[in-house]
C-alpha cells in the first residue's frame, strides 16, 4: 500500500489554493458582487490538507515543523489560512479570501521549490523554547500578512470612491474605516506575537551561545522588521497617520518581509551553522 507523504498533503493544498486564486480573479472583474460562500470553502479545504501536511512532518520529526525555509514558509502561510478563515466568519470580512488566495498560492509554489527542503545531520532546533520562538515569530509574520491584505482591500475601496465608481457602493467590501480599524489591530496583534517570539529567541540563544544577541544577519533584520512596525503602529496611533499612507505602509512593509525573508535566512549562520 501506497503512502502519502506530507508533501503531498501540502501540493493538494498548494493546487486547491491556485483553484481559489483563479476564482479570486472572477470575484475582481465582478467588483465583489458575487456570493463569496466558495471561495470560503476552498481555502477551508486548501487549509485542511495544509494542516495534515504540518501534522504529518511534526509527527515523522517529533518537533514542530520549523526548521527549514520549505518548514517557515509553509508554516507561515497555514497561519495566513487559519486567520483568513476566523476572520471570514463575519460576512463583511469574507473577500480578505480574494487577496489572501493568490498570497497563500504564491508562498505555497515557492515553499515546493527544490532544495528548500533540506536537514542536516541534526535537527536545527533541538528545544522547544527554539520551536515556540519560530512558531510565534511566523504567526507574527502571519498577522502582518493579513493586515496587508486589509490594507489592499482599503486601496481598492479607496481608490473606486475617489474616482465615483458605482461598483464601490455595490461592492460587498467592508466601509474604509473598518477596514483601517482591522489592519491595525492585525498590526497590534502581530507586533506582540514577533515580540514575545524575539524574546524566547533571546533566552535560546543565552541558553545555546552564552549571549542574548550577536552580530548574525537574520537577528539584525527581525529587529529592524520590529522596529518598522513599532514605528507604523506608533505613528498611526499617536500622530494620526491614517487612510492611504497607514495602509502604504502596511503593505510595504509586509513587502519588504517578503522579498528579503529568504535571503537574510540564508545568510544567517545560526539559521546554517
Amino acid at each position: 500500500m501506497l503512502s502519502v507523504t506530507d508533501r503531498q498533503f501540502f501540493s493538494v493544498a498548494v493546487l486547491i489554493y491556485g483553484v481559489s486564486t483563479a476564482y479570486s480573479f472572477f470575484l475582481w472583474r465582478k467588483g465583489f458582487r458575487e456570493d463569496n460562500r466558495l471561495l470560503y470553502l476552498l481555502i477551508l479545504v486548501g487549509l485542511a490538507f495544509h494542516t495534515v501536511a504540518m501534522a504529518l512532518r511534526g509527527f515523522s520529526f517529533s518537533r514542530c515543523p520549523v526548521t527549514n525555509l520549505y518548514e517557515a514558509t509553509a508554516f507561515t502561510a497555514w497561519s495566513i489560512a487559519a486567520a483568513f478563515l476566523v476572520l471570514g466568519l463575519l460576512r463583511r470580512l469574507r473577500f480578505l479570501g480574494a487577496f489572501a488566495s493568490p498570497l497563500l498560492f504564491c508562498m505555497g509554489v515557492f515553499a515546493l521549490m527544490p532544495n528548500l527542503d533540506t536537514h542536516g545531520p541534526q535537527p536545527q532546533f533541538k528545544h522547544s523554547l527554539s520551536s515556540l520562538h519560530m512558531s510565534l515569530t511566523l504567526l507574527g509574520y502571519g498577522a502582518f500578512g493579513l493586515a496587508a491584505l486589509s490594507s489592499a482591500m482599503y486601496l481598492t475601496q479607496e481608490r473606486d470612491l475617489k474616482f465615483h465608481k458605482l461598483r464601490a457602493v455595490r461592492a460587498l467590501l467592508p466601509p474604509i474605516e473598518r477596514l483601517e480599524t482591522v489592519t491595525a489591530r492585525l498590526l497590534t496583534g502581530g507586533w506582540v506575537l514577533l515580540s514575545g517570539g524575539l524574546l524566547l529567541g533571546m533566552v535560546w540563544l543565552r541558553h545555546e551561545k552564552g549571549v542574548y544577541l550577536r552580530s548574525d544577519p537574520k537577528i539584525v533584520w527581525s529587529f529592524f522588521v520590529w522596529l518598522t512596525y513599532l514605528i507604523v503602529m506608533v505613528s498611526h496611533w499617536r500622530y494620526a497617520q491614517r487612510g492611504r499612507r497607514f495602509a502604504w505602509a502596511a503593505v510595504g512593509s509586509f513587502s519588504f518581509i517578503m522579498l528579503t525573508f529568504w535571503g537574510f535566512n540564508l545568510l544567517s549562520e545560526l539559521q546554517h551553522p
